[in-house]
């Protein structure tokens, strides 16, 4: 465990993420050893972890994800969005999406739209698929998540102290 002293001990969102950043090259090298090791229960391990992490972290706390990150928004998430907003699907995507370098919709701006100043969501409940699984650690077939998880780890503070855990658990 590279945060494993920082973790016990309640570290600011902030400390926990200038630690990932400070050590991103050791969690590199630990996932690649954690894909080559291939554990049968890695879902399962990264499921409990999650669980347990989401009982106490609040996201309310931080909300970086809403801030620097761009979802990507699918056509449900479109039809979800403008009837929750009472406005019709075109309208909605003139209004707030654009589309990226990969083709797909994303907020034309951050911090997202709907995001107010105390950090909740003005349509949670409705928000994006994207962002309701965020930051993705009770995914199935997580092997194949490992990469993505060390961008997510660069913005959730959640999904360091989960990483963590895993490898603390399995090296």
């Amino acid at each position: 465990m590279i945060l494993s002293t920082m973790v016990n001990h309640s570290p600011s969102q902030e400390i926990i993420l200038q630690g990932f950043k400070k050590n991103k090259h050791q969690y590199r090298q630990k996932l690649k050893f954690l894909k080559q090791k291939n554990p049968s229960n890695l879902d399962m391990l990264f499921l409990n972890a999650h669980e347990e992490v989401f009982k106490t972290f609040d996201c309310l706390d931080c909300a970086r994800c809403c801030k620097f990150l761009g979802p990507r928004i699918i056509q449900r998430d479109i039809l979800r969005l403008s009837k929750e907003l009472k406005i019709n699907s075109r309208d909605f995507i003139l209004q707030y999406l654009r589309i990226d370098e990969d083709g797909d919709y994303v907020f034309k701006s951050m911090p997202c739209p709907f995001l107010m100043d105390d950090n909740c969501c003005m349509v949670y409940g409705k928000h994006p698929k994207a962002c309701q699984d965020y930051p993705h650690t009770d995914s199935r077939k997580m092997k194949s998540r490992l990469n993505a998880l060390l961008k997510d780890c660069e913005i959730c503070p959640a999904a360091v102290i989960i990483l963590d855990k895993i490898l603390g658990e399995i090296l």
